[in-house]
């Protein structure tokens, strides 16, 4: 469908509305009707916007929305101009990725001095996703799901800061920023298990921090694999709980084969995650360094921290699948 008589269309209300904004501020205009000129102003940069958006002119949309939310500003509709400073960034999200950002931020700021801590969160983990998916910054991605989780928990929404702090942790094991990761995974962990419907959640974020203590030291993931039994008795039955055991046994022994075989069986049951994945072959290496396997040098890409592209939440299957491939063979 040819949409380019919109973007005409949209071009004339654009520059329709910077009449009207010039007018208002002449002395004439400003003693008459000042206000109701940039309001007609707002709606006709408002309609531009969606024409554009209508012939995928993403940036001339972006634009046209941020023009009217600055106008609202003006006028000191706050909300209003919250609004088209979202509608701006979900425009640029599809053309420039740090304008939208821009954008967002803005609409933040005005959240949080109206009080809506709650929408501004939202926002944050928006911005969160765009510098992982876009810009891949994932230091900057792990600040904005931070500052989400703060705002959240400052309103009480506890589930919902705990989505965010599994984010951070996610990605801070995987920049080997180890104690960081188990204060998250072991604070979410102790209160899913005091929830009735997040209870059975709770032995996978003990696994986790076990893992990331394991990645540290072998006597410090034994200590917290009893400190979690002791915690949750029900971890002590989960396959997590029994394959750190056996891994612990194996890593004591020093025996590859062993930290093998248990891996493949517990991958048999419960398919093993990128995140997971990427744990359980750093621990490997650690057994594989006194042995010297050379199988390990083939996989550059895994035996050093990974890059920030690496831990990109779109991970290839291919790269995942050779990784995988290495902690399952000898």
């Amino acid at each position: 469908m040819d949409n380019s008589g919109k973007e005409k269309e949209a071009t004339a209300l654009v520059a329709e509305a910077e009449k009207k904004m010039k007018s208002s501020q002449s002395f004439f205009g400003a003693m008459f009707g000042s206000s109701s000129k940039m309001e007609e102003a707002c709606d006709m940069y408002v309609r531009a916007a969606n024409m554009y958006k209508m012939a995928k002119n993403w940036c001339a949309a972006g634009n046209a929305f941020s023009q009217a939310a600055r106008l609202h500003l003006q006028m000191q509709s706050k909300h209003d101009a919250a609004t088209n400073f979202i509608d701006a960034g979900n425009a640029f999200k599809k053309a420039d990725p740090q304008e939208a950002i821009n954008c967002l931020n803005r609409a933040i700021e005005i959240y949080t001095d109206m009080g809506r801590f709650t929408i501004a969160a939202k926002h944050h983990i928006t911005i969160a996703e765009i510098y992982e998916t876009e810009m891949v910054d994932i230091d900057k991605a792990i600040a904005h799901y931070e500052q989400a989780a703060d705002y959240y928990k400052g309103e009480e929404s506890t589930s919902s800061a705990n989505k965010c702090l599994l984010k951070v942790a996610t990605y801070a094991a995987q920049l080997e920023q180890y104690p960081k990761a188990i204060e998250i995974y072991e604070q979410v962990g102790t209160h899913a298990m005091d929830s009735t419907l997040l209870k059975y959640s709770a032995k996978d974020h003990f696994f986790k921090a076990a893992l990331c203590h394991f990645c540290v030291d072998m006597l410090n993931a034994k200590l917290a694999v009893q400190k979690y039994e002791e915690m949750f008795p029900a971890f002590s039955d989960a396959r997590e709980c029994k394959l750190l055991k056996k891994l612990l046994d194996a890593y004591e022994e020093q025996n590859l084969e062993a930290y093998t075989d248990s891996v493949k069986e517990f991958d048999t049951i419960s398919r093993l995650d990128q995140w997971l994945t990427t744990m359980l072959l750093r621990i490997k290496k650690t057994i594989q360094d006194d042995e010297s396997d050379p199988s390990l040098t083939s996989l550059p890409a895994c035996d050093v921290k990974s890059s920030t592209a690496d831990l990109h939440p779109s991970f290839r299957v291919e790269a995942l699948t050779s990784i995988l491939a290495a902690i399952l063979t000898v």
